[in-house]
């Protein structure tokens, strides 16, 4: 095996962690594996979060094409390839960055089966991280497939009262559109004769030279895609699994969902469809702005008729989603930048909005919005966070949210006026929706006598809160700091698709 190692190795630390859990487990028996969980999945986050920083400090931005790359062959045409460009090791970085936060978080709201809700997040963390890194199609399918396990026992285990019913919604949806993408990969390696990703890229044949994916090919294997990206993402009108998995699973589980798992769908388009299939690209770019628009303005008018916050900021997800397709089908800088810089914005922000409802589910259990109301009284400093976290997603200028959404606006705009026009009247309503439930739940007076003895947030919580508080304020002052990383694989995506130009 040749190359640095250093993806193979935070790919597969939380892989390591989790096996060690799993052998006190069985040696030592529940009890005295659920209480050395917690330190041993914080501990192998915290050193996957710092091989991963090792391996940004290692990765060139002023360098085109892949870095960090281990490749061994594997079988057939395919090997074990991992390797990042500057989407890739951001999206690791968030990934790496989030779990120690989710994992810190459920120390205290896991009770049950905590050695194995332990072994199931860092299973899931290895297969996240995979997921970034391949460079062979079929690895990233096993990864891509693999992560379904491990989120379908946390909802499905440790969720709410209707956990069964969501976690299964959650597999069926993903699974259907991901056996499309498996019959798609492959016809890909039975035409190519090979699964490697670059190669696929360049759509030529390696030996003959000739064209792989005539555009009539393309049209069907664009489709295979997307029908696998569109429902991880989601997109409208295969959404609907997204606000039930929020609802019931865990706090951190909802956050990973959220942060990480939608973003998946994103960096598909990104990584497979626009390089892979040009051609198709294109010819679908007026039904992606359809797509876009209806999400957007669709999830925001109904997530202005909920009653429970979880759902409010599950369809707040759909809403933001859409800005991220409609930059990345709009073929241009602005647009592709902005959804590389929207996914990572979104990531923070509503990581951070469903850590928020957690810490008052935890003290009162219930996400009623009308159980609430003036915990401004009793709540200053939870007051004053959630109201940064709600107005990043809103995209209040300084804030990270406010980049994403105007750059992707941007390029819509340069692509198409009425897309970007859809998207603008998405924003007032994400105005209306997150104002709205901040001011039914924060201010006016306490009338409800449970929430009299409420405290505020803990040390542990503020800890948590205020670093997504910094990263969403870091980034909305300083954008350069994922531009810089983001700029050579907007290039190279522009110059596939042959819009480098425009």
């Amino acid at each position: 095996m040749t190359g640095p190692l250093i993806l193979t190795l935070t790919t597969f630390l939380p892989l390591a962690g989790a096996l060690v859990i799993l052998a006190l487990r069985i040696v030592g028996g529940p009890v005295m594996a659920g209480s050395a969980s917690k330190g041993i999945a914080l501990l192998t986050s915290l050193v996957t979060l710092g091989v991963s920083l090792m391996a940004l400090a290692q990765f060139d931005p002023a360098q085109a094409g892949y870095q960090l790359v281990d490749h061994a062959p594997w079988f057939g045409g395919s090997s074990y390839k991992m390797g990042v460009d500057g989407m890739a090791i951001a999206l690791v970085v968030l990934t790496t960055a989030l779990t120690p936060l989710c994992i810190l978080q459920s120390m205290k709201s896991i009770e049950d089966r905590l050695a194995e809700y332990m072994i199931c997040f860092l299973v899931l963390e290895a297969l996240m991280i995979g997921v970034f890194c391949a460079m062979d199609l079929i690895l990233f399918y096993v990864f891509f497939e693999g992560g379904l396990i491990p989120m379908f026992l946390i909802i499905g285990v440790w969720g709410g009262k209707n956990r069964l019913y969501a976690a299964f919604k959650f597999f069926l949806y993903t699974l259907l559109g991901s056996l499309l993408l498996l019959a798609a990969v492959i016809y890909m390696s039975v035409v190519a004769g090979t699964t490697d990703v670059p190669t696929l890229q360049e759509g030529l044949h390696p030996v003959t030279g000739a064209l792989l994916f005539p555009p009539e090919v393309q049209t069907w294997l664009w489709l295979a895609f997307f029908a696998s990206f569109a429902v991880k993402l989601p997109m409208f009108p295969v959404h609907t699994w997204l606000p039930d998995a929020h609802v019931e699973a865990p706090t951190a589980g909802s956050v990973v969902l959220a942060a990480v798992l939608l973003k998946m769908g994103g960096y598909g388009f990104l990584r497979f469809s626009l390089p892979m299939f040009p051609d198709a690209s294109l010819l679908f770019q007026p039904l992606m702005f359809a797509l876009s628009v209806i999400a957007i303005v669709y999830a925001s008018l109904v997530a202005f008729r909920q009653t429970d916050i979880k759902k409010l900021v599950a369809y707040s997800s759909v809403a933001h989603m859409g800005f991220v397709t409609l930059g990345i089908f709009a073929f241009n800088e602005a647009g592709i930048q902005g959804a590389i810089f929207q996914m990572i914005s979104h990531g923070i922000i509503s990581g951070a909005l469903f850590f928020c409802v957690g810490v008052i589910y935890d003290r009162m259990h219930t996400r009623e919005i009308a159980f609430y109301g003036g915990l401004v009284h009793r709540m200053p400093v939870y007051a004053a966070l959630f109201m940064l976290f709600s107005m990043a997603n809103v995209g209040l200028p300084g804030t990270s949210g406010f980049v994403g959404e105007i750059l992707t606006m941007v390029g819509g705009f340069q692509a198409s006026t009425w897309a970007a026009a859809g998207a603008a009247l998405g924003v007032i309503f994400s105005a209306v929706y997150m104002l709205t439930l901040y001011r039914r739940v924060v201010f006016g007076e306490m009338t409800n006598e449970k929430l009299m003895d409420i405290k505020d947030v803990t040390l542990l919580e503020f800890f948590i809160l205020g670093l997504l508080a910094v990263s969403a304020l870091g980034f909305g002052v300083f954008p350069g700091l994922v531009f810089d990383l983001t700029e050579g694989t907007t290039n190279e995506v522009l110059r596939m698709i042959g819009q480098a130009g425009q």
